[in-house]
């Protein structure tokens, strides 16, 4: 009866820690693991979609800051809605995508206040080959930035 009466007192005790589901800190961990993941990958498709490309002018651009979730969430959407306007930018434009959504769902997490998604802009460049090359720039250029300053997805 005693050893009945243990292995139902260790089942009640251990069993809840065992099955429970994650924690808040668990999840935020894990989706900052898979915004890294997707900022990475879409680097990748960058760096490759580029050696595909004629070579490119040498062409310097600024990125916004990272100051945390709300300006991230930001930034990808309006980097996002550029990206849109090139049909052969759509893989590294639904890796943006994909992106955003995550960092919008992390804000959520944390409890930011999010901003509404940026409207979207129709531009009609005039010089399409140099939109393509400064649209991709920019992508990468803040992706790089993302990817230094992670601890920025941890503050609304």
């Amino acid at each position: 009866m005693r050893i009945l009466l243990a292995l139902l007192y260790v089942y009640l005790v251990a069993a809840p820690g065992c099955t429970s589901l994650p924690r808040k800190g668990d999840s935020v961990r894990n989706t900052i693991h898979n915004i890294m993941n997707i900022a990475q990958i879409t680097l990748v498709h960058i760096k490759k979609l580029r050696t595909k490309l004629p070579v490119s002018p040498q062409i310097e651009v600024t990125s916004p800051s990272i100051d945390g979730l709300i300006s991230i969430s930001h930034d990808l959407g309006l980097l996002d809605n550029e990206l849109q306007s090139t049909d052969l930018l759509s893989q590294i434009q639904a890796d943006v995508s994909s992106l955003e959504g995550s960092v919008r769902s992390l804000a959520l997490t944390m409890d930011c206040t999010i901003q509404a998604r940026p409207s979207e802009e129709t531009s009609d460049s005039l010089f399409p080959d140099s939109h393509l090359y400064l649209t991709l720039i920019k992508v990468q250029r803040y992706l790089e930035k993302l990817l230094l300053n992670k601890d920025k997805l941890k503050v609304c």
